[in-house]
């Protein structure tokens, strides 16, 4: 899991990198994204997209002081399901 740092207006993008080290004859065939805790004021996916490797999402939002956890859960071609996450910690800079 990795730990960065997120403005509560800052809306940025975030991606797992699926290619690097881990997949070698597959692709991605599917990718969600998730948040967690979800709450009023909270941290929003507002957009998301993936190639044959890279699952990326914007995120906006969140409350200052808030730990947040952005999960990913890809398919890829074999059919087989994965998931990686990133923690954002929220804090007015």
């Amino acid at each position: 899991m990795t730990l960065l740092l997120k403005d509560p207006e800052a809306a940025l993008d975030y991606a797992v990198d699926w290619g690097k080290e881990y997949l070698t004859s597959e692709t991605l065939a599917g990718s969600h994204w998730q948040v967690a805790p979800v709450e009023a004021g909270g941290l929003l996916v507002t957009g998301s997209r993936f190639d044959e490797t890279v699952a990326s999402v914007t995120a906006a939002g969140g409350i200052a002081g808030h730990l947040y956890q952005l999960t990913n859960h890809v398919v890829l071609s074999s059919g087989l399901t994965d998931s990686r996450s990133i923690v954002l910690r929220v804090e007015k800079r």
